[in-house]
């Protein structure tokens, strides 16, 4: 199969090929004559358009011809702006048939249970700063504590430096020197159940706005409540706008019940560096020790919650990785879990499909408001949602945001949605979930996991080397070619559905096989090996 044309409304046909010019291709019983080269995963116009005409592509309004196209053409930016159609509560009419999950009913993954019943699919230590000032400080615990307590990083690259600078005398021996693999050591770990302990660094918390500091102390919050994480390590100055009363006060308001250790440590309160970090680093130890004592138990696949993410994406993510997503995410709901839907930008041009799907107006009207405040703010800022696609995304591609969002909405599924969630707020309900975050890769892996996903699936048609420190990030790829060249960050290839090989439903149960694999301990994905720790707090309305 070299095309396909993803819905009877389209007036573009994907190439899964790559075709040249003044050769006929068939799709289904019509045949097309081409008059340009048509790269794989661009698309080519089935018909005469005008200028002003609609661009439809997964049956919806993806675009707007700029200028007269004839068929056969390619869609590029010279041809085609993007467009999409207004969107507006009108009511819930959806006939949800959830997938069979019948061969996942009885199954379980291996999970830390915390005391107030969710379940973590790793059991971190998290170390956080209040502000940017004890950035360095942070380094100072990683510097210290890392290495020692079996958490260190690979010696892979140090020992190739080394290598280089035994060789340094001549650029002949230099360039003999080579990156060996063997030469990687990992020390064995002091606490055997404990996943990591984490640093996350920032640049807030003071010098902002009080409305920045208000919006980290709930994310910091969030992170310190997951069920990933056992206890938390906090380091403070002491005159920043987020203060340590501010953040306690988020943290017992997202959750009353919080019991965790929670340790504290004001630098200005303390004194020197030396008391601060001999404080903390003793104080996080006795910590570990007792995190160490947790195991991991039998539970319910309801208890994993997914986030799904796409970045790096191509012109095969909508018709490849991100519905296989969307299958494994049907599945999950259909057995209770929850799932978490975000990147607010990359949502441009599906927010009317996604309206069909929810059950009462009160949730509507929260996303059409979000949506429209954030798109506005990109409006001000001299951007757009428009503006989403990346160089990258476009020259693979995805011609509009429309385009990308009809593709990334894939990821989904095609569930009744349950609630919309603004940044930071906690998934509640069982089921699909809106998250307001930016489309930007960190922002909205950092803010869904804010939101309680305890694995991301992420899909890339490009590769894109990012995770999370706190929620095991799992990689799939859409494509055979992104497989191979980038297998060191990928674990998970839907290329076969581009083949003809396997289809989406197919690729879908491996996805959610894997994931009880990881969320069990049993798989560690790429990701996590190469600690792709990445965290970025989001400021609203400057990201897209």
């Amino acid at each position: 199969m070299n095309t396909l044309k993803i819905h009877p409304k389209d007036n573009v046909i994907v190439a899964l090929r790559d075709l040249y010019a003044q050769t006929t291709v068939r799709n289904g019983s019509s045949t097309y004559y081409l008059h340009n080269d048509i790269p794989a995963k661009h698309k080519f116009f089935i018909e005469d358009l005008k200028a002003g005409q609609e661009v439809l592509m997964y049956g919806v309004v993806v675009g707007r011809l700029t200028q007269d196209v004839t068929q056969g053409s390619l869609m590029d930016t010279a041809n085609t702006q993007h467009a999409a159609d207004s969107f507006q509560y009108r009511g819930f009419s959806q006939q949800w048939t959830p997938p069979d999950v019948s061969s996942f009913k009885d199954r379980h993954f291996m999970g830390y249970r915390r005391a107030d019943g969710r379940v973590g699919t790793a059991n971190y230590w998290l170390c956080i700063p209040t502000v940017f000032c004890e950035n360095r400080n942070i380094d100072v615990l990683r510097q210290a504590m890392e290495e020692e307590l079996g958490y260190g990083s690979s010696n892979i690259y140090k020992n190739y430096t080394r290598a280089l600078l035994r060789a340094y005398d001549s650029i002949e021996n230099l360039e003999q020197v080579d990156l060996s693999p063997e030469s990687t050591q990992h020390e064995a770990r002091v606490f055997t159940h404990v996943d990591g302990i984490k640093f996350l660094q920032h640049q807030g918390g003071c010098g902002g706005t009080r409305q920045d500091a208000t919006v980290l102390a709930h994310l910091l919050a969030a992170y310190a409540d997951h069920p990933n994480v056992a206890g938390v390590t906090v380091l403070s100055l002491g005159c920043e706008n987020l203060q340590v009363e501010d953040f306690r006060a988020a943290l017992f308001h997202r959750n009353p019940q919080f019991n965790k250790p929670l340790l504290v440590f004001s630098q200005q309160q303390i004194g020197s560096e030396r008391a601060l970090m001999q404080h903390a680093i003793k104080e996080t130890f006795i910590g570990m020790v007792d995190a160490n004592k947790l195991r991991r138990t039998p539970q319910p696949i309801s208890k994993l919650t997914l986030g799904v993410k796409c970045g790096g994406s191509d012109g095969f993510s909508g018709i490849s990785a991100n519905p296989a997503v969307g299958y494994c995410s049907d599945l999950l709901v259909a057995l209770g879990g929850k799932v978490l839907l975000a990147e607010f930008p990359e949502l441009c041009g599906a927010e009317q499909q996604l309206i069909d799907r929810m059950q009462d107006a009160k949730t509507a009207h929260k996303f059409i408001k979000l949506m429209s405040d954030y798109s506005f703010a990109a409006e001000q800022a001299g951007s757009g949602f428009h503006m989403n696609p990346s160089p990258g995304n476009i020259k693979d591609g995805l011609i509009t945001d429309a385009i990308k969002s009809n593709g990334a909405a894939k990821k989904g599924g095609t569930s009744p949605v349950v609630a919309v969630l603004d940044y930071t707020e906690p998934a509640n309900k069982a089921g699909l979930s809106l998250v307001c975050t930016p489309g930007n890769d960190v922002e909205a892996t950092t803010g869904k996991v804010a939101a309680g996903a305890t694995l991301m699936l992420f899909t890339t048609g490009l590769g894109t080397p990012t995770g999370n420190p706190i929620c095991p990030t799992i990689k799939i790829a859409t494509n055979n070619r992104l497989a191979t060249h980038m297998s060191d960050i990928i674990d998970i290839n839907t290329g076969a559905i581009i083949e003809g090989q396997k289809t989406i439903e197919q690729m879908g149960i491996e996805i959610l096989e894997y994931c009880i694999l990881a969320a069990s301990g049993k798989i560690i994905p790429k990701a996590v090996q190469l600690r792709q720790d990445d965290f970025i707090p989001w400021k609203r309305g400057v990201s897209l």
